[in-house]
């Protein structure tokens, strides 16, 4: 019998979306054995150095791609907005098998929408895309960085130390926490980050019959969307501080994608439209036409 180790963070959440990539895999190939082996990250170890700082690139996912590398494991599954853009040398992604809803959320204390927030309440975000969306609608709030897994920053916002916080829905919606929810943004107010909401499976190029078993379980539309939006992020030659979003919506033969940065703290947005086998070139060529714009 065949024996997949697969390696993950450690997480409610991680542990959450190792399993619904499992139960695919298991469905097309029930014969398989699956080791699942939590790995620990520096972003994992490290909660206090805010995630914006700059020195973040593969926070959550360099330990787990060495783990591949060097045999530990056979695959790693990743929040797939968590890898860098530059591949290593040796992995590969064989399959892109999930998205939830790419959406931010609010999750507010007082269960108050994020127009119906104070001026100067507290809003937590780890994330320069979110924290410069906020202050372009809500210029009066006091954004502030936050740190933690999904029931950290939650628990944060019900003690009181912020009065709110934004995370992604899909986070909320994997761990059946999507009622704390009190508002859901629009695409184009708070465009998510590239690949939000997507998971990938990471394995050794070298390891064809790995690539072949979890091959099985990819989403090419969703592959294609995915690989706009990360097109986009590689063309902007931006770190993990830089603010920047983009979403791909698939229609049967053709890709919309949403694209926004914000370099010096003024958000601009832009879309585009083209063929799906274009996908690549319509993020390198959303994103030439924003960074033409400042």
């Amino acid at each position: 019998m065949t024996v997949l180790r697969i390696g993950t963070r450690g997480s409610r959440l991680a542990l959450v979306q190792v399993e619904q990539v499992v139960s695919r895999l298991r469905a097309l190939d029930p014969g398989v054995e699956i080791q699942v082996i939590e790995i620990a990250t520096r972003g994992d170890h490290d909660q206090l150095t805010p995630l914006a700082s700059g020195s973040g690139a593969g926070w959550f996912t360099s330990v787990l791609q060495d783990a591949v590398l060097s045999g530990e494991v056979d695959a790693a599954i990743h929040s797939y907005k968590d890898l860098p853009t530059q591949r290593p040398e040796g992995l590969v992604i064989s399959a892109v098998p999930l998205r939830e809803d790419p959406r931010d959320a609010l999750v507010a204390r007082t269960r108050m929408t994020l127009k119906q927030l104070p001026a100067g309440a507290i809003v937590g975000t780890g994330s320069p895309r979110r924290a410069e969306q906020l202050r372009e609608m809500r210029p009066d709030l006091d954004v502030r960085s936050i740190r933690g897994n999904v029931d950290t920053r939650i628990g944060k916002v019900d003690e009181g130390e912020f009065d709110a916080a934004v995370l992604a829905l899909a986070g909320l919606r994997r761990l059946d926490s999507e009622d704390r929810a009190t508002e859901i943004f629009g695409i184009w107010d708070m465009v998510p980050a590239p690949a939000q909401g997507a998971l990938a499976v990471e394995c050794r190029g070298a390891d064809t019959d790995t690539r072949r078993r979890f091959g099985s379980i990819h989403d090419v539309a969703i592959g294609q969307a995915v690989s706009a939006e990360r097109a986009f992020l590689a063309a902007l030659e931006a770190g993990c501080s830089f603010p920047a979003g983009a979403y791909a919506e698939h229609f049967g033969t053709t890709i919309k994608l949403h694209g926004m940065i914000a370099p010096g703290g003024r958000v601009v947005r832009a879309k585009t439209t083209g063929p799906v086998e274009a996908a690549a070139g319509l993020g390198r060529d959303l994103a030439a036409e924003l960074l033409g714009k400042v």
